[in-house]
């Protein structure tokens, strides 16, 4: 870089590094808000790129999704017109749980989401490798590509995904690159290191991509689509669910255990050639072979990669083993005895930083107007990825016009669950969203993402008029079920109703709600009396789950509530905790590491017990 020659690409107000699903966000974020942006990408047919999954959603991450969309995102109306299949995961359980998952086309999903970039306002996409970010003081003032070109710009997001410092495992073969054999960034992580941020190794895998035409489905379990409402609000019905792309489920069994057991000296994971941290979550099958070595088989799923093309994905079977002990390891499965692999699996080391040297806006702690975003800041997952990846596009353009930060509470989105996690107890291993990390699930629900989220995005400028008109629309829809469930049921059906359901009779006068609260499905109801036959699913979800869990919403919304006067005690960021007394040594060291920037946050704070916030509180009100 020392002797290349420079010269000026222009003058911009952001600069988005890398072009994976937090980069897309990002940069549509700033964009779309009239921020003059550009969006750097190693290689332009990576724009994104799928390199796991062909599928968006899931446990969670179906939760990330609408309230992306809720926001003014792109993940879901693009995951929607890209959609093979949709599944309501956890249908059985309660609907804080439930999940919406998708199978997608993974290279529609990639040329959906690079046409939209392509014509959005504001935005300039650009093929080069980011080597340098320029600063000024404390503050940034542009990025170096690889071949010299200066873009001076205000903001700068960092969303290099799994290719900073990228190499790939597979048996004894190690290959500099990225993921699908996509170039990898060899030059950013230097400056990531000297502008402050602390640096080091994960690891993520992926399985084999099998020639579907040698994939026997004949005698294997059918998992068929469910015609469910779609991610985004914007999106119409899904298909009918026989117009969808059937998966398969099949299992791993004795002999498959056999082949990675006696050939152990032979995985990377074992014999020392990866010793990067990966995901707990998504383990290699390799893992799960040993982990877990009491089981007799490990389910896997068989899902097309695209409607266009014949590759499939053995979902649950990533590893790192050599091409030939894959081929046998493949082979031992019902279904894969005569597979042929088109892709073989890998698994792929690559630098993050701790998330603990960023703020709750995602902006570094050391350099103002430097965000980061997605894998980088030690997540797993697209849908993790595109959140972050709004939320931090979002932030910087709330910045460029001196606006306040929009920061979600934990109470709000499972996004401000995801965030929060992340910069207030760190992570050391690939990190991924669950419902159960959210204590507020009950009402951080798919179906109400919009009611919690839209007006935020609307008031940054994010959400269009075209979207907020049908959130109000929406809204009043909601407001009009609910009072129609509060009204008086024909006295006769609604006694029939409950019998049926082995319940006694009910008191006179008993209204829609009432029926319920007794345990009746929202479904059934509408069916025996004719009602609500025309509103949308998840309107109907979200009411029905209102009027039933009305006591233990109310209680919920009161510990969110003592959560939030916690976080109206700020903290400042310049205090001496080694100086203030009765603090014990593990909480002063968490806290001058994390600097929170309230009470809250400091109760979150892995170490710091209810002790420590009380003397924090003493030492906050003799400041006053």
């Amino acid at each position: 870089m020392d002797t290349m020659k420079q010269f000026s690409e222009g003058t911009y107000d952001a600069v988005v590094i890398g072009a994976g699903h937090a980069g897309c966000e990002a940069a549509l974020a700033l964009a779309r808000t009239g921020q003059k942006t550009v969006l750097m990408t190693l290689n332009a047919d990576s724009i994104g790129f799928m390199p796991c999954n062909p599928s968006v959603g899931g446990t969670a991450k179906g939760h990330l999704v609408r309230e992306i969309d809720a926001l003014g995102g792109e993940m879901g109306l693009v995951a929607d017109r890209a959609a093979l299949q949709y599944r309501m995961l956890n249908a059985g359980k309660g609907a804080a749980v439930q999940s919406l998952r998708a199978q997608t086309d993974k290279n529609k999903y990639h040329t959906e989401m690079k046409r939209v970039l392509e014509h959005t306002a504001n935005l300039r996409i650009v093929q080069g490798e980011a080597a340098d970010i320029l600063t000024e003081g404390d503050h940034v003032r542009g990025v170096v590509t690889s071949y010299g070109g200066m873009f001076a710009c205000s903001a700068v997001i960092v969303a290099t995904g799994v290719y900073l410092g990228a190499r790939t495992v597979t048996g004894e073969v190690v290959a500099e690159a990225g993921p699908n054999g996509f170039a990898r960034s060899t030059l950013l992580t230097q400056a990531l290191v000297r502008l402050g941020y602390s640096v080091r190794r994960f690891k993520t895998g992926t399985p084999a991509r099998l020639d579907g035409r040698t994939v026997h489905t004949e005698e294997l379990s059918v998992q068929p689509g469910e015609e469910v409402f779609p991610f985004s609000f914007l999106s119409g019905a899904v298909p009918p669910k026989e117009e969808q792309t059937p998966c398969y489920l099949t299992y791993t069994n004795a002999e498959t255990h056999r082949i990675i057991l006696d050939n152990l000296d032979r995985a990377p994971l074992y014999n020392g050639a990866i010793s990067s941290t990966g995901p707990r979550y998504c383990p290699s099958i390799e893992t799960k072979v040993v982990r877990f070595a009491d089981k007799e088989r490990h389910q896997l799923f068989l899902e097309p990669e695209g409607a266009d093309t014949t590759e499939v994905y053995v979902q649950g079977m990533s590893t790192s083993l050599p091409h030939d002990l894959q081929k046998a390891m493949y082979r031992t499965v019902k279904g894969l005895e005569q597979c042929e692999i088109v892709r073989y699996a890998y698994a792929i080391e690559y630098d993050c930083i701790d998330p603990l040297d960023i703020l709750p806006t995602l902006e570094s702690k050391q350099v103002k107007g430097l965000y980061t975003a997605g894998q980088i800041n030690g997540t797993s997952g697209y849908e993790e990825a595109a959140a972050q990846g709004l939320m931090a596009g979002l932030n910087a353009s709330l910045a460029l016009r001196g606006e306040p930060p929009l920061v979600l509470r934990r109470d709000e989105a499972y996004i401000g669950v995801l965030i929060d996690d992340l910069v207030t107890k760190g992570t050391d291993e690939p990190y991924r969203m669950m419902t159960s990390r959210a204590e507020h699930r009950l009402f951080l629900r798919q179906d109400n993402a919009d009611e919690r989220l839209t007006e935020k995005g609307y008031a940054c400028g994010l959400v269009t008029e075209e979207r907020y008109k049908v959130f109000l629309a929406r809204k009043k829809q909601r407001e009009e079920t609910t009072a129609l469930l509060e009204e008086r049921a024909e006295q006769k059906r609604a006694d029939a109703l409950v019998q049926s359901f082995g319940q006694p009779p009910l008191a006179a006068g008993v209204t829609y709600a009432d029926l319920l609260r007794r345990g009746i499905p929202l479904q059934d109801v509408c069916e025996t009396f004719g009602i609500l036959q025309d509103v949308p699913a998840d309107v109907l979800l979200s009411c029905e789950t209102e009027v039933r869990y009305a006591g233990y919403l109310k209680r919920s919304r009161g510990e969110a509530q003592r959560a939030r006067d916690m976080e109206n005690h700020p903290l400042p960021l310049d205090i001496d905790y080694a100086a203030i007394t009765g603090l014990r040594l593990e909480a002063r060291e968490k806290l001058a590491r994390i600097r929170p920037l309230n009470l809250g946050q400091a109760e979150r704070i892995s170490g710091v017990s209810p002790a420590d916030i009380a003397v924090l509180m003493v030492y906050l009100s003799m400041k006053k």
